[in-house]
């Protein structure tokens, strides 16, 4: 009795502990961009601005510029990217769909010898494909997921994806404003609240990652620091020239 409640348990805690995190969700990867974009280029943006001499009005007016125009762009390519990326994977179910309308035993064979190739006994191979073959719809999804790597009821949204980059665009986009839009008169407030910005977007993708959040953290940070630091430079060699 002890040994069964002891597998019971362990069969317990592993169902508990074994789960995974949705990578295929269409809100993570347009999210994490837009922010760290946001960030990175109307930080770059203003301080490349800041280096030529201009007004304080005129940094100001470039970085809402640039949060308007970057989070509008970043919208509109996710966009159309997930919605070329979903009607091209909705294309081939349709192939597929058909191929198991006019040919049902040539795509349960097709499907057998994948099994088979898999290390399945070929008898079961076929057996198992014949037994996942009566449904259509499920038939479908499993040569889908054989076939094509897909899963049919997890495509990702294009609309999902254009709101998270916007609204992460914007977000990250601001934050190097923000500084001027509450009183400050220098650069160095809206670089440093940037740089803590970058180093806080950094951290916070080390939790869906296998990276420590202090390595991904400064890891940003740098790449971030060093682009707005050869753009400042880049503008007072364009101020000192013009």
């Amino acid at each position: 009795m002890s040994i069964i409640e002891t597998e019971a348990a362990l069969h317990e805690a592993h169902r508990d502990n074994h789960t995974h995190r949705d990578v295929n969700g269409g809100w993570l990867r347009p999210a994490v961009f837009g922010a760290m974009d946001g960030l990175v280029s109307n930080l770059a943006l203003m301080t490349g601005v800041a280096g030529g001499a201009v007004s304080q009005q005129t940094i100001v007016i470039t970085g809402l510029a640039g949060l308007a125009a970057g989070a509008f762009s970043m919208a509109a390519g996710e966009y159309t990217s997930v919605a070329s990326q979903r009607e091209l994977v909705e294309a081939e179910l349709a192939v597929e769909r058909r191929e198991l309308r006019k040919h049902p035993v040539d795509e349960m064979e097709e499907l057998a010898a994948l099994y088979a190739a898999r290390g399945v006994e070929p008898a079961l191979a076929r057996e198992v494909a014949m037994q996942l073959s009566k449904d259509p719809e499920q038939a479908l999804e499993i040569h889908a997921r054989e076939e094509l790597g897909i899963d049919p009821d997890d495509l990702p949204s294009p609309l999902v994806a254009a709101l998270s980059s916007f609204g992460a665009f914007a977000l990250g986009a601001l934050l190097p404003v923000l500084p001027y839009l509450l009183g400050a008169s220098a650069l160095w407030p809206a670089v440093l609240l940037a740089l803590v910005g970058l180093f806080a977007c950094g951290a916070l993708v080390a939790k869906v990652t296998a990276r420590s959040w202090w390595f991904s953290g400064l890891r940003q940070l740098a790449l971030g620091g060093t682009a707005a630091a050869l753009t400042y430079g880049l503008g007072v060699l364009i101020g000192a020239a013009v």
